[in-house]
């Protein structure tokens, strides 16, 4: 794992290009604190940090190829690279080190984009071509890897995280206010935009190619899902399928040249993946978790049940507020992209903890969105009915919501009753999204100043729901909230949380659940295999009854989440109002002051249950803090 950055200098360069690309790698450190490296052309200035985990000694970045042609910085992991090499070695190539990363050179100086198809593995490379003076970036189909871009001045920048590209001298993008509203309503930004105007991301499985002659964008992967889908086999054989294309998944991502540990929540995901990697390991294995004293969010007794079962050596934490109080400022000043995903923070702690043992984990993400693990899959299915009721009754039933006394426990009913009448009366795709989300609609207009109402009166803030939807090819029903889930909350929320943890703390994590094979299984399977009535992840259960405990897995769903709605009333309540400071939510140009303020208080007073909505409104200001420095 490591961190890439550079820029192109056809026809405008820096005053001082090596400091300017010197002060953009060295944002990137804690993506590669053990070595760093550059190459200059008159065109092109490509920069790396090195987080070093196969071929310890070879694999130095920038790389290029022997005739000098092509020069790549790559950010990931090709799990298949000793296959690829000897395919590659067969049609005459000579390789001078062991790495993945002269595979990938090799492989691309042969076959181009076609490659692509190719790699097993996460990615965010650009590759120079000196002949034709064209630079190429890619990120992987399922980006698990970010990269962003910017046009400035007519030039190419891009790094692998904003923080770096601000970094380059005269570049001053502001904040854009139509990201901030799709912010509000989800809790994350969709690729390509990014929370600053003229600055963004690559989308997964796209390719984007720069030359003098212009810029070219294209896709070179997409979700392989189409409508109702009916699989290759029986349930017990798809289900036999399933944990073969998993276990190898977990062999391929062991390939390491240090130590892989586990990251075990004590859910289903997290155990599978340590329950099959455990007897394909060299040694006995390292897994880390997160456990609260509050015992409807500790899942500690869970993980330590799998830990046992498998053998591993297990390490964990129990979060406190306090804890979680002194860790803020260093969580959210090491976020480079406003996240409201609160389980962020447990994230950061158990990145930390594992950091301290191994450089390499495997986690579980990915198993929800592929095998229909989250209850919004199956209110999805119950609303489907509800929504033909009359508006009346749902105002009525809304009005009964707001009677009910504030619970701050975790999935209290009052809660999740609100959440669930977020939707009612959108179309599906929307109404599902909103229920994985930060602010329902009315709350996101109460939330933004006049001017910026006034600004973004025709803005739709689900703009990329619509879009990926039609490029889908979906007529609808599940398959589509299959492909949404996993294109909006898995790649630009759930991914992208996991990354930035771990890389501040210099850990790389592998995600086998995602996986390219099985994840083309995943949505071949008819999903009734999937979800039943109030069973979810059956065929996934099913495949791991013989690898796992039947407490594992016959529990519900916990989700790795922390006490957010009781915490903003203790130890996070400094914090809270620190953030809610009038002249703070005033320098955004684009949230109300009194507004939020309003909010902070009904939450903190018990008036109300706002721990989602403010969550994300707090992460967001909290990123704002730092990054308007």
């Amino acid at each position: 794992m490591c961190g890439i950055a550079g820029f192109t200098t056809h026809r405008h360069a820096p005053e001082n290009p090596e400091s300017a690309l010197s002060k953009m790698t060295d944002a990137l450190t804690h993506r590669g604190p053990d070595a760093e490296g550059a190459y200059a052309d008159p065109a092109v200035r490509l920069g790396h940090r090195r987080l070093s985990i196969l071929d310890l000694s070879g694999g130095a970045q920038p790389m290029s190829s022997a005739d000098g042609r092509w020069h790549l910085v790559f950010n990931g992991e090709i799990y298949n690279y000793i296959e690829l090499r000897r395919d590659l070695e067969a049609r005459g190539a000579i390789f001078r080190t062991q790495s993945d990363t002269e595979v990938l050179l090799q492989a691309w100086a042969e076959d181009g984009a076609d490659c692509l198809s190719r790699l097993n593995g996460m990615f965010a490379f650009a590759i120079w071509d000196s002949r034709e003076k064209r630079l190429t970036l890619a990120r992987d189909p399922l980006g698990i890897k970010p990269l962003y871009y910017a046009n400035h001045r007519g030039e190419l920048l891009f790094a692998s995280e904003l923080r770096s590209l601000l970094r380059f001298p005269d570049f001053r993008p502001g904040l854009d206010p139509a990201s901030v509203n799709k912010y509000l309503a989800l809790g994350y930004i969709p690729a390509p935009s990014t929370a600053y105007a003229g600055v963004r991301k690559l989308e997964p499985g796209q390719l984007l190619s720069w030359s003098p002659a212009g810029r070219r964008t294209e896709y070179f992967y997409d979700l392989p899902i189409e409508d109702n889908p009916v699989g290759a086999g029986t349930f017990d054989e798809s289900a036999q399928t399933t944990r073969e294309l998993l276990r190898e998944a977990v062999r391929y991502q062991l390939r390491s040249d240090v130590e892989v540990g586990i990251l075990l929540s004590g859910g289903i995901d997290s155990s599978a993946v340590a329950a099959l990697a455990a007897p394909l390991a060299k040694k006995k294995l390292h897994s880390f978790s997160i456990g609260f004293q509050e015992a409807s969010y500790n899942e500690l007794p869970f993980a330590e049940m799998v830990a046992r079962k498998v053998g591993t050596e297990h390490h964990h934490q129990t979060l406190t507020p306090k804890d979680v109080s002194q860790a803020l400022p260093a969580i959210y000043r090491g976020l480079d992209e406003p996240l409201g995903d609160a389980s962020l923070v447990p994230t950061w702690f158990l990145s930390r903890l594992a950091a301290g043992k191994v450089k390499t984990v495997l986690g579980g993400d990915g198993g929800d969105e592929l095998f229909a693990g989250y209850p919004s899959f199956q209110a999805h299915l119950l609303v489907e009915r509800l929504s033909f009721l009359p508006v009346g009754v749902r105002v009525a039933i809304n009005h009964l919501i707001q009677r009910l006394p504030v619970s701050h426990n975790y999935k209290s009913l009052p809660f999740l009753m609100a959440q669930f009448l977020k939707g009612l009366g959108l179309p599906a795709e929307i109404r599902f999204l909103l229920w994985m989300g930060a602010c329902g609609n009315s709350e996101r207009h109460d939330l933004l100043s006049p001017d910026a109402r006034s600004q973004l009166h025709r803005h739709n803030a689900f703009e990329d729901v619509t879009r990926l939807a039609y490029r889908s090819g979906l007529s609808g029903g599940l398959e589509r909230i299959f492909y949404l889930c996993t294109k909006l909350y898995l790649q630009e929320c759930v991914l992208m949380k996991v990354d930035r943890a771990s890389m501040a703390h210099s850990l790389e994590v592998r995600v086998p659940f995602l996986d390219p094979d099985l994840v083309t299984h995943a949505f071949s399977l008819r999903s009734d295999y999937k979800m039943r009535g109030r069973q979810t992840k059956l065929i996934l259960r099913e495949a791991l009854k013989q690898d796992l405990p039947a407490e594992i897995l016959h529990r519900k769903k916990a989700g790795f989440a922390m006490p957010v709605a009781s915490w903003l009333q203790q130890d996070l309540q400094g914090w809270a109002q620190d953030l809610t400071e009038s002249s703070l939510i005033a320098s955004t140009g684009i949230l109300d002051p009194a507004a939020v303020q309003k909010m902070t208080q009904e939450h903190l007073t018990r008036q109300a249950d706002h721990r989602r909505s403010l969550w994300s409104v707090l992460a967001f200001l909290a990123w704002w803090r730092e990054a308007k420095q």
